[in-house]
């Protein structure tokens, strides 16, 4: 059985040495080589022929960080899966990294039975996110039968494209010249509607469904 080839980018030598060698130890997974940093993906890339199926890529590092590595990615080899792999959780964080090109996201303190699920159903469905990012909406039979039963409104469907950009929800009112109070019913309205409970859920689904193109 052909394994599944990961490259692994983090700037912390000894979670990227114990990453190895986790997913070393993983049947279906073969680590290709550990960087320190965007830069040193890029110049591999560069050298090596043999692409990945997927980077685990974490975000904050020197040189070049993650956003800019999976950007560059996204540009030059679309066909990689990027799974970020990063301690930091706040919404903005998620979203910038969805909107570079990132198909996944998780946190460093994930148990490894975790890891390794998400790089299964990565590699297999395109898309991998943990209950608290993406309850429902990535992968799942009930959505995907519900799929076509689900109606906007044009003025949802503008704000859900607008969510999916980097303006706060009061720019996506100026914008759409509704008051923040009539824009927050729209959001609460689609968190029911689509079975999410936050702005990163609404921007997963205008991905899975098309709607946008990050």
């Amino acid at each position: 059985m052909k394994k599944i080839d990961i490259i692994i980018v983090d700037d912390h030598l000894l979670f990227s040495q114990a990453l190895n060698g986790l997913i070393s130890n993983f049947e279906e997974f073969n680590v290709q080589a550990v960087l320190a940093n965007g830069k040193e993906l890029v110049t591999y890339f560069s050298i090596e022929n043999k692409y990945p199926d997927i980077v685990l890529m974490d975000i904050q590092m020197p040189i070049m960080n993650g956003f800019e590595a999976t950007q560059w990615l996204k540009t030059n080899q679309p066909q990689i899966k990027v799974l970020a792999l990063s301690m930091e959780c706040e919404e903005e964080t998620i979203l910038k990294m969805l909107r570079v090109g990132a198909k996944g996201y998780l946190l460093k303190d994930i148990h490894p039975s975790v890891l390794e699920h998400a790089l299964k159903e990565l590699h297999t469905t395109g898309f991998y996110y943990t209950e608290n990012v993406a309850n429902t909406l990535l992968n799942s039979t009930n959505h995907k039968k519900n799929q076509n039963n689900i109606f906007f409104k044009e003025k949802e469907l503008e704000f859900l494209k607008l969510a999916c950009t980097e303006m706060t929800y009061r720019q996506i009112a100026e914008v759409m010249f509704l008051s923040p109070k009539t824009i927050e019913n729209y959001r609460e309205a689609l968190f029911v509607k689509l079975n999410v409970k936050s702005r990163i859920g609404l921007v997963l689904f205008a991905i899975k469904e098309k709607i946008v193109t990050l």
